[in-house]
């Protein structure tokens, strides 16, 4: 895409992190996360390398950044649905849930596919995201805290494997983004997706209704 002298001007006074970011993401979403080089993101940033690493102190701390701060809003979802459950229906969170995280691994599979064929790079990344308290299993994590909070709000069965139901949830979100990648079919709509996800797994999750009489 080219730009005009006056767009270049306005993304250069942009702070220089959120440049960075923006460049970061660009590149890992085009070229892939393993080729994009500390030294090609901050060329496209327009800073110096040096300049990246004031900011970030590895290209794996900027990779996570990438996916809490560029990519659809997964974790702080679940976070505050975990710290407040029952503040909606339970089909309205699942639906939200499910909508947000088939956005979310639709957008990240891309960026981060090329590092299951660095085993070394993917083995370091793994390290980095556990030093820093983050992962793909923190999703599931957060969503079965939530699912246990409604269950013990009573809205979830008793008996519920809540961390089986938040495995299936977002193991078909992120199914989603892998299955329909090289298909010549389109992905299913997200919206329809999500709510179709969601009373699925309402099915095995909610209290069995009794009669009164």
């Amino acid at each position: 895409m080219q730009h005009t002298g006056a767009q270049q001007t306005a993304a250069q006074q942009r702070p220089a992190r959120v440049r960075i970011l923006d460049a970061a993401h660009e590149l890992m979403l085009t070229v892939g996360l393993t080729r994009a080089t500390t030294k090609e993101i901050a060329r496209a940033a327009g800073c110096s390398e040096a300049a990246l690493y004031k900011y970030f102190a590895s290209k794996e701390e900027l990779f996570i950044c990438v996916l809490k701060e560029r990519l659809p809003q997964l974790t702080p979802l679940l976070s505050h649905l975990a710290a407040e459950p029952g503040r909606r229906g339970l089909e309205e969170n699942l639906t939200e849930i499910a909508r947000q995280a088939a956005l979310f691994y639709e957008q990240s599979f891309p960026i981060a596919a090329s590092l299951y064929a660095e085993t070394q790079l993917k083995r370091r990344h793994d390290e980095a995201m556990r030093e820093m308290g983050s992962g793909p299993h923190m999703p599931i994590r957060l969503l079965d805290t939530y699912l246990r909070a409604e269950r013990d709000a009573g809205r979830v069965r008793a008996d519920a494997d809540t961390f089986a139901a938040a495995s299936l949830l977002l193991g078909a979100c992120a199914q989603r983004a892998f299955a329909y990648e090289a298909a010549a079919e389109e992905r299913p709509p997200v919206d329809t997706f999500a709510s179709r996800l969601a009373q699925a797994l309402l099915s095995g999750l909610t209290p069995p209704i009794t009669d009164p009489t």
